[in-house]
């Protein structure tokens, strides 16, 4: 745990009595309880020392009994306004929490407190980066490294905020063939942008050959974030439709996400809510989703989407049709600077709203994977397969690559 050796465990002491010796046993053990005994124990035997009420405030911030840490170092701070290493605990406290603002302000006063040491200043700096502040962050990693030029902290920290890029490039190619009519194929570029932490946009262009007609259609969205309220998504498309596409098209999103904590089996939720308009030459489809997603430990992901879509059509009267989906994320490895990971999913219902002939004809149940390989720091590669049966004997199979080149 590389978050025992902080500047917080070792200032200014040589040789550490025989209590934290045990406490720092226990952490690198991860037995919480018992190093929460440990610092209980000398809590009982001294109330007033602020350095130790300091070691619970630390142990149960690495316990993730955020809660309580953040209640104990507000305490520490009404005694013992003075101590950086304190506010700067106050500030993790907050910044794994997702309060920005309240990390910055304590940590603004970490600094004020003791201006010279760089540390605090890196701390500082990675608080700034979060929060889309990153010339200030730039700033203040420099400012560490000017203090300790041997910081690899501080350096690593530079270097992040000149590499982390702002877009995505991605170019993607799908098949399906069918055991009762010929082959469908669609080809698609995109293009992301991440101009600043609160805003992003999204341009695509699509172009498909359905049952031997061409079109095309291009999509564009605008994604607007704001910490404590999630965000939303808002986009559109028009197309060169040639009977078997929508259109236009119009959709909104709605996300947001909340932190449970990071020893559980759950670490967080996120739930998005979205409606999306398809207009055809003959038909009308509404389309109202929401799905959640669950966040596990090791980076494993499983979410739950629900989808009802409303059709009517010229001349008819107008339905609803449900459909469902489940898909499990998980890592397979990681070595030097390369990942590989992947996915499977189940599915029910009509799957897929925006080519004519899957609106409401028919019902499915569709089983399927992929994989992600980031094989450079900027470039990846996705593939997936899936197989759907549908009613009457009839099936599916699609397959996909994309190539992703992040700039």
């Amino acid at each position: 745990m590389g978050i025992l050796l902080s500047p917080s465990w070792v200032l200014g002491q040589q040789q550490p009595p025989e209590w934290e010796t045990q406490v720092r046993k226990y952490a690198e053990a991860r037995d919480w309880n018992s190093a929460l005994n440990v610092v209980d124990s000398q809590v009982a035997l001294a109330p007033l020392d602020m350095d130790i009420r300091a070691w619970r405030a630390r142990v149960l911030a690495w316990s993730g009994d955020l809660a309580r840490a953040e209640k104990e170092y507000l305490a520490i701070v009404e005694v013992v306004p003075n101590d950086p290493d304190d506010w700067t605990g106050l500030g993790n406290i907050y910044l794994r929490q997702g309060r920005i603002d309240e990390a910055l302000r304590a940590l603004d006063r970490a600094v004020e407190l003791d201006p010279k040491r760089a540390d605090l200043r890196e701390t500082h700096a990675r608080a700034l980066r979060t929060a889309g502040e990153r010339k200030e962050a730039g700033l203040e990693f420099q400012r560490a490294l000017n203090l300790d030029p041997s910081s690899p902290d501080a350096r690593v920290g530079l270097a992040s905020l000149r590499g982390e890029p702002k877009h995505e490039l991605r170019f993607g190619e799908e098949n399906d063939t069918f055991n009762f009519a010929n082959a469908n194929h669609d080809g698609w570029v995109s293009l992301v942008s991440n101009w600043t932490p609160h805003w992003t946009t999204s341009v695509s262009g699509d172009f498909f050959e359905i049952s031997g007609a061409n079109a095309g259609k291009f999509v564009g969205s605008v994604t607007g974030r704001l910490p404590r309220w999630g965000a939303l998504t808002v986009g559109g498309a028009t197309a060169h439709d040639n009977a078997v596409i929508p259109r236009t098209e119009a959709f909104f999103d709605l996300d947001h996400g909340w932190k449970v904590g990071e020893t559980g089996p759950l670490r967080s939720v996120e739930f998005v809510y979205g409606q999306h308009w398809y207009w055809y030459a003959t038909a009308r489809i509404l389309a109202v989703n929401g799905s959640g997603i669950l966040y596990l430990p090791n980076d494993w992901t499983w979410s739950l989407g629900i989808t009802a879509a409303r059709s009517a059509f010229s001349g008819a009267g107008t339905r609803w049709q449900p459909s469902g989906i489940s898909r499990l994320g998980f890592p397979l490895t990681h070595l030097y600077g390369r990942s590989l990971s992947g996915n499977v999913l189940f599915a029910v219902g009509t799957e897929d709203f925006a080519q004519v002939d899957q609106i409401g004809s028919f019902s499915s149940h569709t089983y399927g994977g992929g994989l992600r390989f980031q094989f450079a720091r900027h470039q990846d590669v996705t593939g997936y397969v899936a197989y759907q049966k549908r009613t009457q004997d009839r099936t599916d199979t699609t397959c996909g690559f994309s190539y992703g080149i992040h700039f």
